[in-house]
């Protein structure tokens, strides 16, 4: 029997994370929407590409969740996109309540799920997320390094005028503004960064990559990013359906790591089919550590204002 993904929301970011779990042939896939005929739609559209792409899985659009049963991944890209002059913490209000609906509706029919969250503000959405679903924090997993990291290695690429394919970057913390690069452990085909690029140029590459997010939904003016978000979701459902075991950084639950508790947090994780198995505490220095503080700081102000509400 395939595996099941099922993907809340049947947005640019949802039905573009459907269209590449197809194209891999990751699941089945269920492509579930408050608004009725989207959901149908879009499913239907993508199985009538199967013949011609050569994909051979079951593939159905429903604003019904008994149709979501014993998924085995359930990724929530439902919400409210940012507007331009937008943060993301002004989601906050709007987001959690359709998060809360989401996360109730998904494990009553698969309690066995290893959910991963992508809507905004997403730190704070993945906090709640656990704390509505009663899942073991290793199963209730953030989407955002992989994003931050995934532009950050797009941006030296383009500066240092090499392959993408031979950047290797890690980063942490807060999804966003909040972000932390760390430069240190960040390479060109195992080549340190820095061999390549000035620290100018490398602290202008790591400025616009915490306001990546926001650059896009600038230009698109009524959006925001759905290609990249997209990819770096499926890269986390491919991990845990073949549990791949991948080194890449994830919204986690920390419980005293980096000297941080109660709170979801942008760390490197291996990632497999137990969701996180492993979170990794890298060596930092003072410098480092700081930005990691202050990036907490900010998260931790998220959270507060959720439990305000």
């Amino acid at each position: 029997m395939r595996p099941k993904v099922t993907i809340i929301g049947a947005g640019f970011v949802g039905s573009t994370s459907a269209h590449w779990i197809a194209s891999k042939e990751l699941a089945d896939i269920v492509l579930i929407d408050i608004v009725e005929g989207v959901p149908q739609g879009k499913g239907l559209d993508l199985a009538e590409a199967a013949p011609i792409e050569g994909f051979d899985l079951h593939v159905v659009g429903t604003n019904d969740y008994a149709d979501t049963a014993n998924s085995d991944v359930v990724v929530v890209t439902s919400g409210a996109p940012r507007k331009p002059g937008m943060s993301r913490e002004d989601l906050i209000k709007v987001n959690a309540n359709i998060t809360r609906s989401c996360i109730e509706n998904a494990v009553k029919y698969s309690p066995n799920a290893t959910i991963i969250m992508v809507n905004n503000p997403l730190d704070t959405m993945a906090y709640l997320a656990r704390q509505v679903s009663g899942l073991p924090k290793n199963r209730v997993i953030g989407q955002a390094g992989v994003l931050d990291s995934a532009r950050y290695r797009t941006f030296i690429a383009m500066e240092a005028g090499v392959s993408v394919e031979d950047v290797q970057a890690m980063l942490m913390g807060g999804h966003g503004d909040e972000m932390v690069p760390l430069p240190r452990f960040t390479t060109i085909g195992g080549i340190p960064v820095t061999e390549f690029i000035s620290q100018e140029r490398l602290d202008a590459i790591v400025d616009r990559t915490r306001k990546g997010g926001g650059e896009i939904v600038n230009l698109l003016k009524t959006g925001s990013a759905y290609y990249a978000p997209a990819a770096a979701t499926v890269q986390m459902v491919e991990a845990v359906l073949r549990d791949k075991k991948r080194v890449i950084p994830c919204a986690a639950y920390l419980e005293g790591e980096y000297g941080l508790n109660d709170i979801y947090f942008g760390v490197p994780v291996v990632l497999g089919a137990n969701g996180i198995e492993r979170i990794i505490e890298l060596p930092l220095n003072e410098q480092e550590m700081g930005m990691v503080r202050a990036s907490a700081e900010a998260v931790k102000g998220s959270v507060a204002a959720l439990k305000a509400m």
